[in-house]
């Protein structure tokens, strides 16, 4: 299964974001998503699940909408052995939880902006860094995952914008 992962769009739905994510069989958008038509959007490539950052509080018409997002979500793809389970969180410093004690594969999360990924305890940590408004230097990216048969590949992705 092919998984886009993408986090602090602020708003802003870049094109050369969606053309990275075209083909996606699911999108994990983890968090300051900023305005619920990027969701909507993004639904017309792949089924969305998303998390709120510190920035979906919501105001006005779609206050709502950014209430109603879950801050945390476990996702779980595949079945028995060949299960894959991704914890999604904005920042990773409000994760409560030992991952590795409860079978998860990965967490995703961002916050920072910065694209990273690392290992702990046999769990990959991985923020696909900002996919809208361009932070300092900091690349605009996302990130890409291929989960088969329990086993699991990232990428992260720089967009050239």
């Amino acid at each position: 299964m092919r998984v886009g992962v993408i986090s602090d769009t602020h708003g802003l739905l870049r094109p050369e974001a969606v053309a990275a994510l075209r083909g996606s069989e699911l999108i994990l958008h983890v968090g300051d998503v900023d305005s619920p038509g990027i969701l909507d959007e993004l639904s017309m490539l792949a089924p969305v699940r998303a998390v709120r950052g510190n920035v979906d509080y919501g105001v006005g018409q779609w206050g709502r909408w950014a209430a109603e997002m879950p801050t945390t979500r476990e996702v779980v793809l595949g079945r028995g052995a060949d299960r894959t389970r991704i914890f999604m969180v904005h920042r990773l410093q409000d994760l409560r939880h030992d991952p590795a004690a409860v079978g998860q594969t990965a967490v995703l999360f961002g916050h920072s902006h910065k694209p990273e990924s690392f290992e702990r305890n046999r769990v990959l940590y991985l923020n696909p860094g900002s996919a809208g408004p361009r932070r300092f230097s900091l690349p605009v990216g996302i990130a890409r995952l291929e989960v088969e048969g329990g086993t699991m590949r990232h990428e992260l992705i720089t967009l050239d914008v």
